[in-house]
């Protein structure tokens, strides 16, 4: 069925003896073609979910579906064509990345091999050194070159960016979008909405093992807020800055204020700032839990 959803999930939960409940009544459709980013702090559910629906752990309760096919009753099949890089990484330590990549290739019944040197020279991969002696950013390459090297229709990405540098992370960005082009899917965990507002077309939202949202990313990113603290030469009134609507003054003396600005609302806010003589500007963007507090407190605004 061309149109299927790529994953699938109805009430997929996860509960650990009695009481600890990691993941609570999932329904969730990722289609064709799409990159869907998966967003939550740590402990929040995403590694739950990825083992769930690659078949290291099984449901408590629900039911999902990869690629049309149930991953329970059909376990093997739903993975045959699905590249997964766990976010606990583990690699054979005595082996080269040349040879773990190799014997990777063997159990998968072999693969492209073009594609793979090709992946290896994109990512800049060690492939001849053993990989013990490989930092964290190197065994990454080679765990990420295992997930896209046979080509799947569903690449499944629990933070696939650690590790790695700025350049590398916007390959891998590439790599995402050249999976959707494509008609490819790629799910992708990450406790950062910065990483994930440049890739992915959706984004669902869990916290507390509950989903909480699924929204286009264009729709997240109007949520979203930075922190900004700014130098003055000479004192400020910090009312000129809070006047601004949605501008939370976070600390503040004569010159330097530390502020909450909604992305909305930063080119109104360096407007303001540029009336005035400055040091120093450092925005950065807040973390994903104060953006959920954010949320949270407009939604309880307008009940």
């Amino acid at each position: 069925m061309p149109d299927a959803p790529t994953i699938e999930t109805v009430g997929l939960s996860k509960t650990y003896g009695r009481d600890t409940k990691a993941l609570v009544d999932l329904d969730l459709i990722v289609r064709p073609g799409e990159v869907f980013g998966y967003l939550g702090p740590n402990g929040a559910g995403k590694s739950t979910t990825i083992r769930l629906l690659v078949g290291l752990i099984h449901p408590s309760a629900g039911r999902a579906t990869l690629l049309g096919r149930d991953i329970r009753r059909e376990g093997v099949a739903s993975r045959r064509e699905v590249g997964y890089l766990p976010g606990d990484l583990r690699l054979a330590d005595r082996l080269t990345g040349r040879e773990q990549l190799d014997s990777l290739a063997r159990l998968r019944g072999g693969v492209d091999e073009t594609l793979r040197d090709s992946l290896c020279a994109r990512l800049g991969v060690d492939l001849d050194r053993p990989i013990r002696q490989l930092s964290k950013g190197n065994r990454q390459k080679i765990g990420l070159v295992q997930a896209f090297m046979h080509r799947p229709k569903l690449v499944i990405l629990d933070e696939p960016t650690g590790g790695l540098d700025p350049l590398l992370q916007a390959e891998v960005r590439s790599l995402l979008r050249e999976t959707a082009q494509d008609g490819r899917t790629a799910f992708v965990s990450s406790h950062s909405l910065d990483e994930i507002q440049h890739v992915a077309d959706r984004v669902g939202i869990i916290r507390s093992g509950r989903l909480v949202d699924v929204d286009a990313v264009e729709s997240l990113r109007d949520r979203s807020l930075r922190h900004v603290t700014v130098t003055f030469v000479d004192a400020v009134d910090a009312a000129v800055l809070a006047a601004i609507p949605d501008v939370e003054i976070v600390e503040f003396t004569d010159r330097v204020v530390r502020l909450m600005c909604p992305e909305t609302r930063m080119d109104a806010l360096v407007r303001r700032i540029a009336e005035h003589r400055i040091v120093d500007f450092v925005s950065q963007p807040a973390d994903l839990e104060e953006i959920f507090l954010a949320m949270y407190r407009e939604d309880a605004g307008g009940d």
